[in-house]
């Protein structure tokens, strides 16, 4: 064993033998206590430290963690003192899973920041039919539309209910844009409205860093033909 091998070797035995942990986590620097760190026996963390990850040390023997470390003290003060953070709750979320903190996910998800998402919002889009689905499409063909243009515009239809979605074929043989490139939502079984679904649509795209709006499609209307308030132009804006 060469020489810094050796001491790196020690520094880490005397750590552990003394229960003072130093953490490297994506080079956030902690010091903590063992016993904190396995104080949930289920989470990843105990796992961690239910052993010596001699692989896992950084230069100067201390655990390097592989992960971002900028919500790792929240992580911390919560194991330490059940103190709840009130910032950066959907980060702090995102480490707790990682770290299988189960008491701390629990409390986050009903924080208002977290109970509104999870429980309300998400809620309503898993009775959205191929909803994901559909987000990802949109944005593949506005990407496809791309090309030396400022903006790309899709339509999209929206059926609320099952009565909507039996007029489909009339409403979408009535619409004068391409037909092929009409991504369509619904019907749903639940209270939010067409407006919400909207909203939904925008902050789940706006989300993975595009620009874009949404307007109602208005269809020119004849003596002999019915117009239908399906459809809504999704337009991306590039620069």
């Amino acid at each position: 064993m060469s020489l810094p091998d050796l001491k790196s070797s020690s520094k880490h035995s005397t750590s552990t033998r003394s229960g003072v942990v130093q953490l490297n986590v994506g080079g956030h620097l902690f010091t903590t206590s063992l016993s904190t760190l396995k104080k949930h026996p289920d989470s990843r963390l105990a796992e961690m430290f239910s052993k010596q990850p001699k692989e896992h040390m950084d230069a100067q023997g201390r655990y390097f963690i592989d992960r971002n470390g900028s919500h790792f003290g929240a992580i911390l003060e919560f194991l330490r003192s059940d103190w709840m953070p009130t910032d950066n709750i959907k980060e702090v979320h995102r480490e707790a899973v990682y770290y299988n903190i189960k008491p701390l996910i629990k409390r986050l998800e009903e924080t208002p920041q977290l109970f509104g998402e999870l429980v309300a919002r998400q809620q309503f889009l898993s009775r959205v039919p191929h909803y994901k689905e559909n987000i990802e499409v949109l944005i593949r063909i506005a990407r496809a539309e791309a090309i030396a243009a400022r903006h790309s515009t899709i339509m999209i239809c929206i059926l609320r209910t099952e009565e909507d979605f039996g007029l489909y074929d009339n409403a979408i043989n009535s619409l004068e844009a391409d037909k092929e490139s009409a991504v369509t939502f619904g019907p749903w079984k639940a209270t939010p409205s067409v407006s919400d679904l909207l909203d939904c649509v925008k902050m789940d795209i706006e989300s993975q860093g595009y620009n874009l709006s949404i307007q109602p499609h208005v269809m020119e209307k004849s003596f002999m033909s019915k117009s239908y308030n399906y459809f809504y132009k999704v337009t991306f804006s590039w620069w």
